[in-house]
């Protein structure tokens, strides 16, 4: 058994060396075939890694020299452009050289030149001084005397030749601007024809009858009284049949009160409380009146967009009188002027006729405010909105400044045209004859003046001057020197003409 045990063992350790040994032989074989194959695939791998290799060396070859080939041919081209560059500066160079040389040349011969010319001057020099000593000597003058008596004989003939000239170029400019003139302003005077109504400051009321009178009056004169004291206008009671007589410088108080006079004769009761209130009644059918008659004129003449404060003054205007002259009337024939004027001229009319229109607003309130009618209109203007041209019109339309566009001109002349036509206005005759007066002293003022005569009602002034003292360029000057002087010393309507007037006779008997 034990034995048995001890082969069976023997068995299993012969059996499992066997097979050990087996799988080892059997291992190697597997190992000898693997290395085998990787040693083949390492040959195939450098085969392949050597043909790359010398195809990347190739392509690198051919590359290198298509480089080497493009950088030869530009080389060529820069070495060929440089050569030609190089060509071209010595062609410079040598055309510096040659102009050096020229300029060089040109250079020494200016030097030679100018020596000559110095040396020449100084012999004229020499010549013009023995030449001046030699005329010196012969006219008995120095250089001095020569060039003051040469500048005098000069000046004295420039003199006649600038008056002379002078009087013709105003001569023809008189005459062309005179004919442009008259043309226009005929135009416009003829296309503007306004009727005058000669206002003065007090009003005539009708009455029924002459018992009237006594009512107006009242018990003890407190209607009268009543009366006076609510409108501030004096009723003067007369022996005029049938007709009382409201006296008063504001015209709308004393229209005012003819409104309400007018009422209460027409109703019969006349009494403190009736007139209170028929004056009130009067004052807002006034207030009415002037706003239509404002709305009115503006529609009449054109202008629109007025504020409705500046119509309220226009229509203040129907009842203010300038010298006798309506200025409601005379603004509305101002703008038509101006604007008819300006439409001649080709300027802004609608400037002219808005500036023309309401030029004389300030008369309106001159007597409730302090200034002007000027700057009180001016000031009116801009505080209402109007355009600074228009502005620029209204505070140029007396002179008080300068004028600097050709509409505040035209509302000037309009403004002139219209106060200074015939019958306009009134002058008083003391007035008058100080403004003749006047114009012939600025006259006689100056030298050489022998009598001066206003004529034409001032409109112009003849001067006969002496003729041994004053020449006929000097009766130019003269003329000119006079108008400047009445410009600054005088204020009238439109144009002063002057006229200088001077004659000699040469008078001889035959024996």
């Amino acid at each position: 058994m034990l034995e048995i045990t001890i082969f069976t063992l023997l068995a299993g350790v012969l059996g499992a060396a066997a097979g050990y040994f087996g799988r080892k032989v059997i291992a190697e074989a597997k190992i000898s075939s693997a290395e085998e194959a990787a040693e083949r695939i390492v040959e195939d791998a450098k085969k392949e890694s050597e043909a790359r290799k010398r195809e990347a060396i190739l392509e690198a070859k051919e590359e290198v020299h298509k480089m080497r080939s493009d950088l030869e041919r530009e080389s060529r081209e820069r070495r060929g452009e440089l050569q030609r560059l190089e060509h071209r500066l010595m062609q410079k160079e040598e055309n510096l050289d040659r102009r050096t040389s020229n300029l060089e040349r040109k250079e020494e011969e200016q030097g030679k030149r100018e020596q000559e010319i110095t040396e020449l001057r100084e012999e004229i020099g020499k010549l013009e001084n023995e030449m001046v000593k030699e005329l010196e000597r012969i006219s008995g003058l120095t250089t001095e005397q020569a060039r003051e008596r040469l500048m005098a004989d000069i000046n004295e003939e420039l003199e006649h030749e600038v008056g002379k000239l002078i009087r013709d170029a105003q001569e023809r400019a008189k005459d062309e601007s005179d004919k442009r003139a008259r043309e226009i302003v005929a135009t416009a005077i003829q296309r503007c024809a306004a009727d005058y109504v000669t206002d003065t400051t007090v009003s005539v009321v009708s009455l029924p009858n002459d018992e009237m009178k006594g009512r107006i009056i009242g018990r003890e004169g407190r209607n009268i009284r009543t009366f006076e004291t609510l409108t501030g206008i004096d009723l003067i009671i007369d022996d005029t049949p049938e007709a009382v007589i409201l006296s008063g410088f504001d015209p709308i108080r004393r229209e005012v009160a003819r409104v309400a006079l007018d009422k209460l004769i027409a109703d019969g009761r006349i009494h403190p409380a009736r007139i209170e209130e028929m004056v009130e009644k009067a004052q807002r059918e006034v207030d009415a009146l002037i706003r239509e008659e404002g709305e009115q004129a503006s529609f009449e003449v054109g202008v629109h967009g007025l504020h409705s404060e500046i119509v309220k003054l226009v229509g203040r205007l129907k009842f203010r009188t300038s010298y006798g002259q309506n200025v409601l009337q005379h603004s509305l024939e101002v703008s038509h002027l101006a604007s008819m004027m300006a439409a001649e001229l080709g300027v802004d009319a609608q400037v002219a006729k808005r500036a023309g229109f309401i030029h004389d607003i300030g008369k309106a309130v001159d007597h409730e405010v302090e200034g002007t009618h000027v700057a009180i209109g001016v000031e009116l203007a801009r505080k209402f909105g109007e355009n600074e041209k228009v502005i620029h019109c209204i505070a140029a339309h007396h002179g008080d400044i300068e004028p600097n566009s050709i509409e505040a001109v035209l509302v000037q002349a309009a403004d002139a045209i219209s106060a200074a036509r015939p019958g306009a206005r009134r002058e008083t005759l003391e007035s008058y004859i100080k403004r003749l007066e006047k114009l012939e002293g600025i006259a006689d003022g100056f030298p050489g003046v022998d009598k001066s005569y206003a004529i034409q009602a001032g409109r112009e002034i003849r001067i006969i001057v002496k003729p041994e003292e004053i020449d006929d360029a000097s009766s130019l000057k003269m003329a000119r020197n006079i108008v400047s002087s009445i410009e600054e010393q005088l204020e009238y309507p439109g144009q002063i003409k002057v006229t200088v007037i001077r004659e000699t006779r040469a008078v001889e008997y035959a024996r």
